[in-house]
């Protein structure tokens, strides 16, 4: 795995693009001034993991805005802190629904476009669209004036907005039962998709990009192009933190997240070893925080759905008896506890000694040798639990038949890239 990492040009500079304070970082790194480049990373990793993020949600009245404010944060309609949802409009104000999980990434669930009452110019007013990072613009039928003027609005104000139609496991159901012998669902998606691009070009929109979605089956459809888009158009602390809060639901989404990860898990070992390191109780020859690293774990458990709150979830949604989730875990299936990760260091630690030789041959990162030993075993650690994660997430996502094995979807084939 070593000459993996370094063979790579991403492992060696996506640290330094991350820091706001790129210059003082790269001299701290050439300098060999692992505390100063830990302190500096702190920073970094603090803003990372606690950045803002606001999302509009809004629509058409009944398009389903609710139910994917819940779907996205792995919410069903029942749970608490749900979106109130139902046959009619249930949103009169801009509400809040912070992520379960990650309480910086904010979903606000819109009232409704379309009202008899609606007024564009009242509309933004009162939704303040200078709060939000981007908009997600919801219908489940045919994209009207007011929701075309709204996405130009949005645009007027340098925002960036994704058209969504919703509810086309509905309109494919009401296709197949009128139409069995000739019925096609490609066939039935691609109108569905011009009739929608058609009537916002009407409108004045350029090359508008339409998503078709489900709300209660997620991962089906266009979400995997959805989410491309989405992530794409963040800048990189807002990425991050879009992706970690991402439900689990698509091979194409674990990979992205585990990418992002990937990347974090450099800022997490060169924080742990060199700002406020302890010698390890029976390992003296490693220097870390015992506590960063517990958190970082536990943080992969959460961020790929495998936690007992996110298993006895995923369990009641798709009746999968919750032993046979826990069965395919290979990982961690309790909380990880600082023993545990003293476990797992040692472990890591008898072949640290190459990995960290292989320091000393990239320019930037040969201050983590200074470290010694420490930071390979660290790295080693985090990235084998990592990719422990990833693979649990996967079969969990087989296991509970989230991912449908008549579907094939871009990216499909599960790989696990390097850092």
């Amino acid at each position: 795995m070593a000459s993996e990492v370094f063979q790579s040009c991403l492992s060696q500079c996506k640290i330094l693009e991350l820091s706001k304070d790129t210059r003082a970082l790269k001299e701290a790194f050439e300098a060999g001034d692992l505390p100063a480049v830990a302190a500096k990373l702190q920073s970094t990793l603090h803003s990372l993991e606690n950045v803002r993020l606001d999302v509009g949600v809004t629509g058409g009245m009944g398009s389903g805005k609710s139910t994917f404010v819940n779907a996205i944060r792995g919410l069903g309609d029942e749970d608490p802190n749900s979106a109130c949802t139902g046959v009619v409009e249930m949103t009169v104000d801009p509400t809040p629904y912070p992520h379960p999980k990650y309480p910086s990434v904010v979903f606000w669930d819109l009232p409704g476009v379309g009202t008899p009452a609606f007024r564009a110019d009242k509309y933004f007013q009162r939704v303040q669209l200078f709060r939000y990072d981007f908009f997600l613009i919801i219908t489940s039928e045919s994209f009207t004036t007011d929701l075309a003027e709204l996405a130009l609005e949005i645009l007027r104000r340098g925002k960036h907005f994704y058209c969504v139609r919703s509810k086309v496991d509905v309109d494919i159901a009401a296709s197949r039962s009128r139409r069995p012998s000739s019925f096609s669902e490609e066939r039935v998606l691609n109108q569905i998709r011009d009739d929608c691009a058609q009537r916002l070009e009407a409108q004045g929109l350029r090359d508008p990009k339409v998503f078709l979605l489900s709300m209660f089956e997620l991962g089906k459809y266009d979400f995997h192009l959805l989410e491309e888009s989405m992530v794409r158009d963040l800048e990189s602390h807002k990425r991050h933190a879009f992706l970690v809060a991402l439900p689990n639901v698509s091979k194409p989404t674990l990979e992205r997240k585990a990418a992002s990860l990937r990347q974090h898990t450099w800022l997490v070992a060169t924080v742990a070893c060199g700002a406020n390191p302890r010698p390890m109780p029976g390992l003296p020859e490693v220097a870390c925080d015992l506590y960063m690293l517990t958190r970082a774990l536990e943080g992969y458990r959460h961020s790929f759905g495998l936690d007992g709150g996110s298993l006895i979830r995923l369990a009641e949604q798709t009746g999968q008896p919750l032993h046979k989730i826990l069965q395919v875990l290979q990982g961690p299936k309790t909380k990880v506890t600082e023993a545990l990760v003293a476990e797992l260091l040692g472990q890591a630690f008898g072949d640290a000694s190459a990995f960290s030789q292989k320091l000393l041959n990239v320019p930037i990162l040969g201050s983590l040798a200074s470290c010694g030993l420490s930071f390979a075993a660290v790295y080693r650690m985090l990235r084998t639990s990592l990719d422990v994660a990833v693979s649990d997430a996967q079969s969990v996502l087989v296991q509970a038949s989230l991912d449908n094995p008549d579907r094939r979807l871009p990216d499909g084939q599960w790989s696990q890239p390097s850092a």
